[in-house]
C-alpha cells in the first residue's frame, strides 16, 4: 500500500516524517504534497483529486490532514468529503475501513501544535526549561482544546527562555516529533489519526510494525 498525503504546510510534513516510521509498517510507502496554506489546499483540491481519480492504483490511499483551526470539525469534514464525492471518490468516514474508500480526511484539533501539547513528556525533554507542572493547568489537560494553540506553544516557549526572536515552527516539529511515542498522546484528533493509519495499513509479510 501507498499513501498521498496532502497537507497544508511544511512543518507538518517534518513533523509526519519523524512521526510514520514509528505508527506505519515497513512494507507502507508514502509521499507528502505541500500546499501554501489550508486555503490554497481546499481551492486546489478539487482538481488536484479528479487528476488522481484518472490513474491512481487501488491500493493507494489520500489522506488530506488540515488544521480545524478553531472552526467546526464537521463542517469542514464534510466540505472535504463533497470534494471527493464530486471528484468519483468514496471516504473512509462513509463506507468504513472494510468499504472501496481512497480518501481519507483527518483534522488535528485545533492545529498541529495540539499534538505536542498531548505528549508533553516529549516536549519537555526537548525544551527542558518548560515548567515540569504545566500540564496541572486546566487549560493545557486536554491538548485539541488549548485555543491558537501555535501562539500558546509559542508563549510558553519564549516564558521558559526559548525563541526569544520568534517560534521556528519547522525546527519545532522537526525536533519535538522526534521524540514524541505516539503510543502515548492525550490528543484525541492525534489518536484517531495514529489508529485510522494502523487499520487500514497491514503489516508486512515479516510481522514488521
Amino acid at each position: 500500500m501507498h499513501l498521498e498525503f496532502l497537507l497544508e504546510e511544511e512543518s507538518v510534513q517534518i513533523a509526519l516524517e519523524n512521526l510514520l516510521p514509528k505508527i506505519l509498517p515497513k512494507n507502507i510507502t508514502y509521499d507528502f504534497h505541500v500546499f501554501q496554506g489550508k486555503d490554497d489546499l481546499i481551492k486546489k483540491l478539487p482538481l488536484r483529486l479528479k487528476g488522481y481519480r484518472h490513474w491512481l492504483p487501488l491500493n493507494w490511499r489520500i489522506i488530506i490532514l488540515l488544521d480545524s483551526d478553531g472552526g467546526d470539525c464537521l463542517i469542514l469534514k464534510a466540505k472535504l468529503q463533497k470534494i471527493a464525492n464530486q471528484a468519483g471518490f468514496l471516504t473512509l468516514s462513509e463506507v468504513g475501513p472494510n468499504g472501496q474508500f481512497q480518501v481519507i480526511n483527518r483534522l488535528a484539533v485545533q492545529e498541529l501544535e495540539a499534538w505536542f501539547f498531548g505528549d508533553f513528556t516529549a516536549l519537555r525533554h526537548t525544551y527542558p526549561r518548560i515548567p515540569a507542572g504545566l500540564m496541572r493547568h486546566k487549560k493545557y489537560r486536554n491538548p485539541d482544546n488549548i485555543v491558537n494553540t501555535w501562539e500558546t506553544l509559542e508563549r510558553i516557549m519564549q516564558r521558559a527562555g526559548y525563541y526569544s526572536g520568534g517560534l521556528p515552527k519547522k525546527e519545532v516539529a522537526r525536533r519535538i516529533a522526534a521524540e514524541m511515542d505516539p503510543q502515548h498522546n492525550r490528543s484525541k484528533s492525534f489518536q484517531v489519526f495514529r489508529d485510522t493509519l494502523r487499520k487500514i495499513c497491514p503489516p508486512d509479510m515479516n510481522g514488521d510494525i
